[in-house]
């Protein structure tokens, strides 16, 4: 593993691992700054007027302009750091337009990755060096939580939600994966690598497991062989809502709501489907909670996310 944190503490192969490490040391040394000089002026407010000492020991009357200076200067102090802190939050919670979505499902007590070309992996995720990774979450069971402290990323991994994280990392090398929120009987085995690779490596690693079925082809596969085309299709005899291009757009409900039709909404309309109606079409919808896994739902996002209105993407083996 590689080293490069300040003191060497941890490794620091992330672009957001530095600017977390230097908040974390500005605030270690303004707390040492307050309690070094209140222990400084405790010893010499106690040597100075010590019992016996000749001092005055009268209070000030005309005390504002102290009384100013350890206010304002503590306050702006304060709005500082955070100020500081919550652009490094909101940097830190909001991926670039450009980043390479990868799926994880959280599952006692394993990762398991999917990659948008559909490679495969088990307790291990391979990235490139230099390119922006944005991890789309959820669980198939407890709460879980992924963390690899070298790239300073932390999120909670929840059942029936989706979660992300982002990162780039910046030093190629092996990094540990670990989860952090109690699972169950085996929670401490429940780690993996991070393996951050050159761009053309990875590329070669990408080609070296290319299953011949993207996760998009495979969610073709699954919408088809679970009857969705039947009723969501173009030619579908039920009345039923076109769902080519759904991803992103605005969606209409029958409680005169609107919400947009991300990853949670889709997932919600296959689990859930009597949570959100879209106005004007009733609710028959049948539910495929127990009969989809959530690798399953994944897939049918991403295929989803491929299509455009009145244009079908094409499928493995098919022209377009």
């Amino acid at each position: 593993m590689n080293s490069g944190g300040w003191f060497h503490l941890l490794p620091n192969a992330s672009a957001n691992a530095r600017p977390l490490d230097e908040l974390w040391w500005a605030m270690v040394g303004l707390c040492a700054v307050v309690a070094i000089g209140v222990f400084v002026v405790m010893f010499v407010f106690c040597i100075r007027y010590r019992k016996g000492r000749p001092a005055d020991r009268h209070l000030a009357k005309d005390t504002l302009p102290v009384e100013l200076t350890w206010t304002v200067v503590p306050f702006l102090i304060f709005m500082g750091v955070f100020v500081w802190s919550l652009t490094l939050y909101a940097h830190s919670r909001t991926p670039p337009s450009n980043a390479e979505t990868i799926y994880v499902v959280a599952k006692q007590w394993m990762w398991k990755i999917q990659h948008p070309g559909g490679q495969r992996e088990i307790n291990t995720l391979h990235v490139p060096m230099g390119v922006p990774i944005r991890l789309m979450m959820t669980s198939q069971d407890v709460i879980h939580s992924f963390y690899v402290p070298a790239f300073r990323v932390k999120q909670d991994v929840l059942p029936d939600r989706y979660t992300q994280l982002w990162f780039t990392a910046t030093q190629v090398g092996d990094y540990t994966l670990y989860c952090t929120q109690y699972c169950g009987l085996d929670h401490s085995k429940m780690g993996g690598q991070v393996i951050v690779m050159p761009p053309r490596a990875y590329a070669r690693w990408l080609d070296r497991n290319n299953t011949g079925t993207s996760l998009a082809a495979r969610g073709a596969a699954l919408f088809r062989a679970k009857g969705c085309s039947g009723c969501h299709g173009a030619n579908a005899s039920v009345h039923a809502p076109d769902l080519d291009g759904i991803y992103g757009r605005i969606v209409h409900l029958s409680d005169g709501t609107t919400v947009a039709a991300d990853d949670l909404y889709i997932h919600d309309s296959i689990m859930l489907p009597d949570k959100q109606i879209v106005a004007g079409y009733a609710p028959i919808m049948p539910s495929f909670s127990g009969e989809l896994s959530e690798g399953d739902v994944l897939a049918l996002i991403a295929y989803l996310k491929s299509t455009q209105p009145g244009v079908q993407p094409a499928h493995e083996g098919t022209k377009p």
